[in-house]
């Protein structure tokens, strides 16, 4: 017998079901079912019904649950910034291609093409990334033979491109690969040796 679900909020009890159906989701895309989701959430089945009108709806909430950037600002905000910029860098590079590397696998399970969420605060919440990334660059702006804004522009196009499968040809940057070309690239020191 099904063990009886613990009394949760309903927010709580939906969180709980989308957190449940990730995983699964990476494993077996559209094919994950209500049965597989409830055992990981040791819910009944029918608990699922009583929070999302379908599985669809569940699936859909679960993408947009995995897009949201709060989660990946936290990461950001949490990276030391007392370090040298090499470390610092490396930090970045890793926390950003975990997202898109998790993403990426999600969505290529779920058979996603597009963007995930249309939400209206998604561009803020971009735009917000790019601020606390700039902000961590900042204090090491006198080391960059470009502003802050622009390095940080590089990172991020390297840690996506790099970690998406079918962009970096079946060959992904690591981390290190890309601190290697961005403070190699894009630091006043690097630009010095080059006119050695």
């Amino acid at each position: 017998m099904t063990p009886r679900a613990a009394p949760l909020t309903p927010d709580e009890r939906r969180r709980s079901l989308i957190e449940a159906a990730l995983p699964l989701m990476v494993k077996h895309g559209r094919a994950t079912t209500t049965k597989q989701i409830a055992a990981a959430a040791g819910v009944a089945e029918g608990t699922i019904f009583r929070v999302f009108d379908s599985k669809d709806d569940l699936f859909t909430a679960a993408l947009e649950h995995a897009a949201d950037f709060d989660p990946l600002l936290r990461d950001l905000r949490a990276i030391p910034t007392e370090q040298p910029l090499r470390e610092l860098v490396g930090d970045i590079a890793t926390v950003l291609q975990q997202r898109f590397k998790g993403m990426f696998a999600l969505m290529s399970a779920m058979a996603v093409t597009g963007p995930v969420t249309a939400h209206r605060h998604t561009a803020d919440k971009r735009a917000q990334v790019g601020e606390v990334l700039t902000g961590l660059m900042e204090p090491y702006a006198d080391q960059l033979s470009c502003r802050p804004e622009h390095f940080v522009h590089v990172v991020r196009m390297l840690a996506f491109t790099g970690s998406h499968p079918h962009l970096s040809d079946g060959h992904p940057l690591g981390a290190d690969q890309i601190v290697d070309v961005v403070v190699d690239g894009l630091t006043k020191k690097s630009h010095q040796k080059g006119g050695a």
